[in-house]
C-alpha cells in the first residue's frame, strides 16, 4: 500500500486523480520535444548494454514514457502517485505494467533495477524529501544502474502553488531547480554525475528544461 501520510503525498495524489483525463489529453504520446526524445534514446542505448534488468518510470502518468523505453527494447514498468493515472494508462497500454507507488518509499528490492526514468516527476517533491527519494533511486538501482531526470528550471530555484487546473480545483506544488542543485543532491545519495543538459523553452514552455544523467558506481564500465 502506498504511504500518504506525508501532506505533498496525499495533496499530489489527489490533485492528480482530478486532473488525470485532462492532463493525458493535453499532453498526448508523440508530443515530445526532439531533444528530449533523443536524450532518453541515449538512456535506453546505456541501460541496454549494461543488461537486461528493468527500469523504472518514476511519476509515469498516462504512461508515455514507459512506452516509449518500451519501443526502444527496454523493459520497463511505469511507477505513479496517482490512482486514476495508473487506471489511464493500463488501459492505453494494456501490454505493459503500471503500479502506485511514491518514489520516496518505492515497494522494490534493493539492487533490482537497470535504470530509473523521471521526467518532470521530482517537480512536486519537496526539498525537504528530494534527499529521501534519490536515497531510493540509489538503493534500487543495480551497480552500473543509470537515471535520467528531466525538470522545469532557471537561473534559481522558485516554487509555484496551483489551486487550479484544467477546470479542476487541485493543491499542487511545483518547484524548479538548478541542474547543479539536482546534481549535488544526487551526488551526496552516492550517484555519479554522467552529463547535464539544460533546453530552453520551446513553444508555450514558459521554463527552461533540465536533464541529470547520473549512474550508480560499480558494475564495470
Amino acid at each position: 500500500m502506498t504511504d500518504t501520510s506525508e501532506t505533498f503525498l496525499q495533496t499530489t495524489r489527489t490533485s492528480y486523480d482530478a486532473i488525470a483525463k485532462d492532463y493525458a489529453a493535453r499532453f498526448p504520446a508523440g508530443g515530445r520535444h526532439p531533444l528530449d526524445h533523443a536524450l532518453i534514446t541515449v538512456f535506453a542505448e546505456l541501460v541496454t548494454q549494461a543488461g537486461p534488468a528493468p527500469v523504472a518510470d518514476l511519476g509515469s502518468g498516462p504512461g508515455h514514457g514507459t512506452a516509449l523505453l518500451d519501443e526502444l527494447g527496454v523493459p520497463a514498468f511505469g511507477v505513479d502517485l496517482s490512482p486514476a493515472m495508473v487506471t489511464l494508462a493500463r488501459g492505453t497500454y494494456p501490454q505493459l505494467r503500471f503500479h502506485i507507488g511514491s518514489m520516496t518509499s518505492l515497494d522494490l528490492p534493493d539492487a533490482t533495477l537497470g535504470g530509473i526514468l523521471a521526467l518532470y516527476s521530482t517537480i512536486h517533491v519537496p526539498d525537504t524529501h528530494l534527499p529521501a527519494a534519490f536515497a531510493e533511486f540509489h538503493r534500487t538501482l543495480l551497480p552500473g544502474g543509470h537515471a535520467l531526470l528531466a525538470f522545469q528550471t532557471g537561473a534559481d530555484p522558485g516554487h509555484l502553488h496551483l489551486p487550479e487546473r484544467f477546470g479542476h480545483e487541485i493543491d499542487l506544488d511545483y518547484y524548479w531547480r538548478t541542474p547543479d542543485q539536482i546534481t549535488g543532491l544526487l551526488t551526496e545519495a552516492g550517484l555519479d554525475l554522467v552529463a547535464t543538459v539544460r533546453r530552453e523553452p520551446s513553444g508555450e514552455e514558459t521554463h527552461a528544461r533540465g536533464f541529470v544523467l547520473a549512474r550508480k558506481p560499480g558494475g564495470g564500465a
